[in-house]
């Protein structure tokens, strides 16, 4: 967890491309939630992005899309889901999947029925949970957890493994950073560094979310908004692998985009291979006038 302490102070910046951008943030109080918003310098009639992470992550690992698409003229904004990174603390044990899609809710709800929902792994499970309640105007789902009706069911001893509160050892991320470049090949040794540092140490992700994944999160298709939709998957992805990915794009009626040499992480943080990624949701927001 990062300290509300450290947070940004909204300023003037500039993109990759040298185009100014502005940085903002909502705060809903009654949830003790950050929204980390990039905004272009002009107004534009695009409609508005939200960035939901996933497990033990945050507003973070959208750096690069959220300047990306500011610079384009989307504004962004990147949803801290209760206690992760800039939003408040809060006993983990107390969190679930019900109490992490009320923080979507609450953010899609604040931010408007005309955004475009874009999850990122537990994150894109709890776009499809949040799109049951309200609307939307597209979604896009990136190397998504899968809900109950297509999840082959977890056995019973890795269900009990799952300890109350968990770090990133759970992810595998605990180890040499030398050996992990070598498993996430598209990321660089700098940015496998950041990836460790801000997942943090110190377990903080609930153990209750990631047992209810496993046992299979249900979500009603015929309650989803019959709206544009785009579903992406990574090829080296170690937690949910293409494959099934590609189950969830046809039983969601979405196209499926592979990239095959793009990593969990590395679909969203690798500076060579994000931009690729970044494009693709670029080009699918302009083909349907969003």
């Amino acid at each position: 967890m990062t300290d509300i302490n450290d947070r940004p102070t909204p300023r003037p910046s500039l993109s990759a491309g040298g185009r100014p951008v502005r940085k903002d943030e909502i705060e809903l109080p009654e949830r003790g939630l950050y929204i980390e918003s990039w905004l272009p310098e002009r107004r534009s009639r695009r409609k508005p992005l939200l960035f939901v992470h996933g497990e033990l992550a945050g507003s973070w690992v959208w750096e690069r899309f959220l300047r990306h698409f500011a610079s384009r003229g989307w504004e962004g904004h990147a949803l801290n889901l209760r206690n992760h990174f800039w939003s408040e603390p809060a006993d983990a044990m107390t969190l679930s999947i019900e109490t992490y899609t009320d923080d979507v809710s609450a953010a899609l709800a604040r931010i408007g029925p005309q955004t475009v929902a874009i999850g990122h792994g537990l994150g894109a499970l709890l776009v499809l949970k949040a799109l049951e309640r309200l609307p939307a105007s597209a979604y896009v789902l990136l190397a998504p957890e899968l809900p109950a009706p297509i999840r082959a069911p977890a056995l019973p001893h890795e269900i009990r493994e799952v300890p109350d509160v968990y770090d990133r050892s759970r992810l595998g991320w605990d180890i040499l950073p030398e050996k992990l470049v070598r498993d996430h090949r598209d990321l660089s040794l700098d940015e496998v560094l950041r990836i460790q540092h801000l997942l943090g140490q110190k377990p903080h992700e609930s153990g209750t979310s990631r047992r209810e994944v496993l046992k299979g999160v249900p979500v009603e298709r015929d309650r989803l908004p019959q709206v544009p939709r785009l579903v992406i998957g990574a090829g080296l992805d170690r937690y949910v692998g293409d494959a099934d990915v590609e189950r969830l794009a046809a039983w969601l009626d979405a196209p499926y985009e592979p990239f095959a040499a793009h990593s969990h992480f590395g679909l969203l943080m690798s500076e060579t291979g994000s931009p690729q990624v970044a494009e693709r949701i670029r080009s699918f927001l302009e083909q349907n006038r969003l």
